[in-house]
């Protein structure tokens, strides 16, 4: 990969990620842009985005954010100069929806165990 698309790709998510949070549609929920991945010519952007709530939430924020490409291309053309403006596809970027679930399952796991120490027996102080 090339330092310009490198350099590209950084400021299409610093973009995105801003123009994301404008945005009006009330389907678009808790998104944060995570990665944005654009092919050596510039054509193509796989935007990944972490979505925070419910199956239903998620989905309707995609449905929003599939919507809004046409506004997100635009902006994304008007802030960084290419001589192509690619396309966008949205991913749904799951590691922080499971990082979410594995948080829950260890509060569950302490909140089982009140008598627990937060430091184990191996945490000693010397």
């Amino acid at each position: 990969m090339t330092q310009r698309t490198e350099r590209v790709q950084k400021l299409a998510r610093q973009v995105l990620g801003e123009e994301i949070q404008e945005l009006k549609d009330p389907r678009v929920g808790f998104a944060t842009v995570t990665a944005v991945r654009i092919t050596p010519d510039l054509r193509h952007a796989r935007v990944f985005v972490s979505v925070l709530g419910t199956p239903e939430e998620v989905t309707a924020t995609m449905a929003g954010l599939d919507s809004a490409k046409p506004h997100l291309r635009a902006e994304l053309g008007r802030q960084v100069r290419m001589k192509y403006l690619p396309e966008l596809v949205f991913e749904l970027d799951d590691g922080a929806q499971e990082a979410q679930r594995l948080e829950e399952i260890f509060n569950r796991i302490h909140s089982n165990d009140p008598g627990e120490a937060t430091a184990g027996p191996d945490h000693e102080d010397d």
